[in-house]
C-alpha cells in the first residue's frame, strides 16, 4: 500500500513513517518544516521506499504540485493527515495561525483527494475538541463540544469537513483524538519545556499554574501502535477513536518532579496561580478509552511510566544538541 503523511518531518509523523515503512509500505510525505525538520527524518531518508516533498499545504497549488511529483512516482492509496499547527498559545494570540495550519491544511487536503481520485484519509485529531467538561469523562459521543482553543476549534472543523467528504467523494475516513503523546524527537511539550528551562538555570525550574492541571499521556511508540492497529481492526466508513491510556493521567507537579530528579536534582520549584498553564489550556480531564479497549488494543505504557521514558529520551535528545 503507498500512503502519503502529511507533517511527516514532525514528531508524530516521523515515528509513523518508521513505522510503516518496517511493516512494508510505500511511504510519501510532505512537510512545510515550520515545526518539523529534515533531521527527524534521517532514519528514513535513504530508505528505498520513501519519497519527500517540501510545500506549504495551506498553498493549494504548491500542495498540488508536490501531490503530482509524489503521484508520478508511486499511486497514493490513502493519506495519514497529521500536518497542523501544534502551537497552542500561538494559536491563541493569532487565530489565523490554526486557520492556515489546521483547518486550511485538512480542506486543501480533502480537496485533492477528490481531485487525484484518492478515498481514504486517516486524521490526527485532538482530545482538544471536546472543550472543558469538567469532571465528565471524555467519551467518543460526549458533548456538545465546545473547544476552548483555535487549536480544537479547528481540530473539530477539520473532523466535521471530514464527515461532509464521506457523502461526496471519500470511501472511508479514521479519525485518531489523540491525548498528550510524549517522546522523541520533541519540538514541543510540557517536558522539553522544563528540560531547556533547568538547562538555563538549574537552581530553579518556573512552573506555569499550580502543578495540578492532571491529564493523560500516551508514549508516541503506543501512539502509532495503536493507530496501525484501529487501520488494520476498524470496520466502519467513519471511524472515530480516543486514543490514550485508561489511567487517569498525572498532574504536571509530577511531571516538573521527574524532570528535576533526572536533570537538576535539588532544584527548587515555584508555581503559578490558577490551575491553567495558558489560555486554551484544558486544566484536567479524564479520556474514555473503553471503545479502542474493545477493539482490542491496551497500551503497553500507563501515564506515569510514559512520562519517566519520555523524560530520559528529551533529556538525551537534548544532550547530543
Amino acid at each position: 500500500m503507498n500512503i502519503l503523511i502529511t507533517g511527516v518531518a514532525g514528531f508524530v509523523g516521523t515515528n509513523l513513517a518508521k513505522a510503516m515503512l518496517r511493516r512494508g509500505g510505500r511511504i510519501s510525505g510532505i512537510d512545510n518544516l515550520r515545526l518539523g525538520s529534515t533531521r527527524n527524518l534521517d532514519p528514513v531518508s535513504t530508505h528505498p521506499d520513501f519519497g519527500f516533498e517540501i510545500a506549504d499545504l495551506s498553498d493549494i497549488e504548491a500542495y498540488r504540485r508536490a501531490l503530482g511529483r509524489l503521484q508520478s512516482r508511486n499511486r497514493i492509496d490513502e493519506v495519514w493527515h497529521l500536518a497542523a499547527s501544534s502551537d497552542i498559545p500561538a494559536g491563541v494570540a493569532d487565530p489565523a495561525v490554526d486557520l492556515r495550519d489546521t483547518f486550511m491544511t485538512t480542506f486543501n487536503t480533502l480537496a485533492l483527494m477528490k481531485e487525484f481520485g484518492i478515498g481514504t484519509i486517516a486524521f490526527a485529531s485532538s482530545s482538544a475538541v471536546y472543550g472543558d467538561l469538567g469532571d465528565r469523562s471524555l467519551a467518543e459521543d460526549s458533548g456538545p463540544l465546545f473547544p476552548i482553543s483555535n487549536y480544537g476549534a479547528m481540530k473539530l472543523a477539520s473532523e466535521a469537513v471530514i464527515s461532509a467528504g464521506l457523502e461526496s467523494h471519500l470511501e472511508r475516513a479514521f479519525i485518531f483524538r489523540f491525548p498528550n503523546v510524549i517522546g522523541t524527537p520533541a519540538t514541543h511539550g510540557v517536558i522539553l519545556d522544563f528540560v531547556r528551562k533547568l538547562k538555563v538555570n538549574a537552581a530553579k525550574l518556573e512552573v506555569l499554574g499550580d502543578g495540578s492541571q492532571r491529564k493523560s499521556y500516551l508514549h508516541v511508540d503506543d501512539l502509532v501502535d495503536a493507530l496501525l492497529f484501529i487501520r488494520a481492526h476498524a470496520g466502519d466508513r467513519l471511524n472515530y477513536h480516543n486514543v490514550g491510556p485508561s489511567d487517569e493521567g498525572v498532574t504536571v507537579r509530577f511531571i516538573a518532579e521527574q524532570v528535576v530528579q533526572r536533570v537538576a536534582p535539588g532544584a527548587g520549584m515555584t508555581f503559578g496561580r490558577g490551575n491553567q498553564g495558558w489560555v486554551g489550556d484544558v486544566p484536567a480531564f479524564s479520556y474514555a478509552t473503553g471503545k479502542l479497549s474493545r477493539l482490542g488494543w491496551r497500551p503497553k505504557l500507563d501515564s506515569a511510566q510514559a512520562v519517566r521514558r519520555a523524560v530520559d529520551e528529551i533529556v538525551a535528545q537534548e544532550s547530543r544538541g
